[in-house]
């Protein structure tokens, strides 16, 4: 009996002792499969931001007119990859310096990218390693230039665009970002922008304001003081392209939330849905009563003005508070375009009217409809990449315009950019050649 009991006695405090390591072998498994989770998730709304691009391509090509098509296309391919490059020599480790040499307004980690054993693991990140990090954020440094091409489109030099993009796009963008994401001292003040209505599209929008201010408009836009509208050559790639960002924005804002969180990326899919619509809403409400028709152009910006509201605040935000949103976004966008058209600010496809000034809207109304969340902390960020973005870019094409040039000349504006710059056609006339 004694040799029973001292059995028993020996395995129920093998058990008991073991009790804690199954314990801790389930956590670790299910911190694992969360870290899998979340890392996934956010590989694939960076995937969806880059279809994004494509987006951009369809929609500014099919608002300009056919015989500059493949010079619009070359600039989206080019800017792409302009932006990963550059995102990876230099602008990632200068918006995510770690420590800011100059205060909280500058800091810069070194050139390349790279990380040890610990950059794949949780250690590096709860949520994601550090390759998911970089190439989420890579996909995002390309967009602000994306903006800028459609507002100069059809006019400006293809070397001289690309210059400006690649020092706005390596040095700007990410240094004015570090000053929020990357822990800065708008970050220290309160500052919020989850998605980038100001840190993307108004730093866009801004550079867009420069470039069509220092290029003048198209010839023939703008005759004996009345405004001559010149139309796309393709509304159904237009429309195309508007449902692809759309579809991108999913990425774009649901990725910001840099987890899978399901609570979270819930609501930030809800509030970016019904702001979209509600930009539809508001823009076909007031083209119609405006221009006694509804105009698709218009709409088609409509929705990108609700995304890019509603960009800076899809995670603080209501849902219903996310449709007013929206629907002043759309509103305004319609008479943004109005009022730069009155002044005689040539934008082809309404970039600045719906990135930078529906950018502005989005950052200021979360001060408005979030009590987290101070207007003037808001105002001073406004402030602040405005000045910033705005100088820089006009100083970028002010060089560039003085050392190569910014504008082609009469003739190859005339005649196209696609045969001036790259001697082929994106629909040429294979009548021509069947009738020989």
């Amino acid at each position: 009996m004694r040799l029973i009991r001292k059995v028993l006695t020996t395995l129920s405090g093998m058990l008991i002792a073991g009790t804690p390591s199954v314990a801790a072998a389930q956590e670790v498994t299910a911190a694992d499969a969360m870290f899998t989770v979340n890392n996934t998730w956010m590989l694939v709304a960076a995937f969806l931001v880059f279809i994004m691009h494509l987006g951009f391509a369809a929609l500014e090509s099919g608002l300009t007119q056919s015989k500059n098509t493949v010079n619009i296309l070359f600039k989206n391919m080019a800017i792409i990859a302009i932006g990963l490059l550059t995102y990876a020599i230099v602008g990632f480790n200068l918006m995510y310096p770690g420590d800011f040499s100059i205060g909280q307004f500058f800091g810069f980690a070194g050139f390349g990218i790279g990380t040890d054993a610990a950059g794949l693991t949780a250690e590096y990140n709860p949520g994601y390693t550090y390759w998911t990090d970089f190439i989420f954020q890579a996909m995002f440094a390309a967009t602000a230039a994306t903006i800028v091409s459609g507002a100069v489109a059809e006019r400006i030099k293809l070397s001289a665009f690309l210059v400006f993009s690649t020092i706005y796009v390596a040095l700007i963008y990410p240094w004015v970002g570090s000053w929020n994401w990357g822990g800065g001292w708008l970050a220290q003040m309160g500052f919020h922008d989850f998605a980038g209505s100001t840190l993307v599209h108004s730093v866009g929008g801004w550079a867009a304001l420069a470039g069509i201010m220092l290029l003048g408009p198209r010839m023939g836009k703008y005759v004996n003081g009345t405004i001559r509208p010149i139309l796309g050559h393709n509304v159904p790639l237009a429309v195309l392209g508007m449902f692809l960002l759309w579809f991108g924005w999913y990425g774009f804002n649901g990725g910001s939330v840099l987890s899978a969180d399901p609570g979270l990326v819930s609501l930030v899919f809800v509030t970016t849905s019904l702001a979209a619509a509600a930009g539809i809403i508001g823009a076909m409400l007031t083209t119609w009563m405006v221009h006694k028709h509804p105009d698709a152009s218009m709409v088609l910006n409509g929705a990108l003005a609700g995304l890019v509201g509603i960009t800076a605040g899809a995670d603080v935000v209501s849902p219903m508070s996310a449709v007013i949103i929206g629907a002043i976004a759309g509103v305004i966008v319609v008479f943004a375009v109005m009022s730069f058209d009155r002044v005689k600010l040539d934008d082809p496809v309404g970039a600045t009217s719906v990135h930078l000034v529906c950018g502005i809207w989005g950052t200021l109304a979360v001060g408005i409809f979030s009590p987290d969340f101070s207007i003037l902390t808001q105002l001073i960020g406004i402030a602040a990449y405005g000045a910033v973005c705005f100088v820089s870019a006009f100083l970028i094409f002010t060089v560039v315009r003085a050392t190569m040039g910014l504008r082609v000349s009469e003739e190859e504006e005339r005649r196209g950019l696609d045969l001036s710059e790259h001697n082929m056609e994106a629909y040429p006339d294979y009548t021509i050649f069947t009738s020989r």
